[in-house]
């Protein structure tokens, strides 16, 4: 049995570092251009070669995402792309159309090429035509199986299989969406979705202009086409014996928060299994910590069957939030045991805390005594991205995270 990759959003430079520092073993990140998400910070060429440094120097992978369904008007650029970004040294670039696949093929032969979710493989047809082709790794859909997965992985032998195992999902057909398009001229599959299926929609009957009915009856309106975001970290052991290779997490738009807490969630869950099988048992500890994340309700999409009603959410588009961060350790002293901290959100002398820590579990605290840059005591950290010093209890280090519960209250998370 074969350990797994875990395989994290990089959506910024500091987003792949901190994915890195909290147990990803590889890291999928996206240029400037062609990487279909245009709301992502993404990365110049100066930034992709400290990323790809980073993460080489720590034994970690670095994947490159190409997945827009280009027209005509970008093909003399993709081909220019794939010659500048060929010697840089990734593991691996993700289309999805077959032109963009021919191009890598003939300007980077030696760069093993996945395919995209966006390209909808949802038959061991499809991915033995893609492994026949000389893909190394295809995307499973979204709207796949385990069972579906893992009679595919039995029938393509070698090919590696990728697969979502948490984060936002899509009401189109593995992301293939034309209504953003249609609505905003916003194109989702070049990167610019204006997340239509998020919106608040009404009916208006023919003869009544004006008159707006709510789809579903609810003060805030109808949300027809919401999703749950996918959660399978409870399921490690049925998502193993399938024989995915990578397990993917979404979210190259969220922040370093989202990705040190759920790809840090996630590496402690494997671990654990991986120490043990025979033994192992989920115990919630995990799914407690992604709920400290902001997100909505969750569900396990189709890896059990086709979803009822139950994997929408109908009330609101909104996220439930019940944390948020305030801090970043920048360096630690063990002589003294202080920390100190970049302030992200307003925090107080005397609030209690929690501290995420690569690699090992939360602990709580207390703030005590705080002093500003000059040494000043202070009560407050009021200031954006102020430094302020304080003790730790327990020993950390530089990335280490600094969150706060929100007032009571929230929505429950699952």
């Amino acid at each position: 049995m074969t350990k797994p990759e875990l395989l994290a959003p990089g959506g910024s430079l500091e987003k792949l570092k901190t994915a890195v520092m909290y147990g990803a073993d590889a890291v999928y990140i996206g240029g400037e251009a062609f990487s279909l998400r245009v709301a992502a910070e993404n990365f110049t060429l100066d930034e992709i070669k400290e990323g790809l440094d980073y993460a080489h120097k720590r034994g970690r992978k670095v994947y490159l995402t190409a997945n827009i369904l280009p027209h005509n008007s970008d093909i003399e650029d993709f081909e220019k792309y794939i010659r500048e970004i060929r010697p840089l040294g990734f593991d691996g670039v993700l289309v999805s159309d077959p032109g963009a696949f021919d191009i890598v093929k003939s300007e980077a032969p030696e760069l093993p090429i996945h395919i995209s979710t966006q390209a909808n493989n949802i038959n061991y047809r499809s991915f033995l035509h893609w492994k026949n082709l000389g893909a190394a790794r295809v995307v499973a859909a979204r709207e796949l199986s385990l069972d579906e997965i893992a009679e595919i992985n039995e029938k393509t032998g070698s090919l590696e299989i990728e697969a979502f195992v948490h984060g936002a999902m899509c009401i189109s057909y593995s992301g293939r969406c034309l209504l953003s398009n249609y609505m905003t001229g916003r194109d989702s599959n070049l990167g610019a979705c204006a997340h239509p299926c998020r919106w608040n929609y009404s009916l208006v009957e023919q003869t009544r202009p004006g008159e707006y009915f709510d789809i579903f009856e609810n003060e805030r309106g109808s949300f027809i086409f919401n999703s749950k975001d996918l959660c399978m970290i409870a399921h490690i052991p049925e998502l193993v014996k399938t024989g995915i290779k990578s397990f993917k997490i979404e979210g190259r738009v969220k922040t370093p928060y989202y990705v040190a807490t759920v790809v840090g969630a996630y590496r402690r869950e494997i671990d654990k299994y991986f120490d043990n099988p025979e033994k192992y048992v989920f115990d919630g500890t995990e799914l407690d910590e992604l709920c400290k994340v902001s997100h909505r309700p969750y569900t396990t999409g189709f890896y059990f069957g086709k979803p009822d009603s139950s994997a929408q959410v109908y009330t609101s588009s909104s996220y439930i939030r019940s944390y948020d961060l305030i801090g970043i350790v920048t360096s630690y002293d063990e002589k003294t045991q202080l920390m100190t901290v970049s302030q992200r959100n307003r925090f107080f002398k005397g609030e209690e805390i929690e501290v995420i820590l690569p690699m090992q579990p939360s602990f709580t605290q207390t703030i005590g005594d705080m002093t500003d840059e000059n040494g000043v005591s202070i009560d407050v950290a009021r200031h954006a991205e102020m430094t302020v010093r304080m003790k730790a209890d327990r020993p950390v280090c530089a990335g280490a995270m600094l969150r706060r519960g929100s007032l009571p209250g929230k929505e429950e998370c699952r």
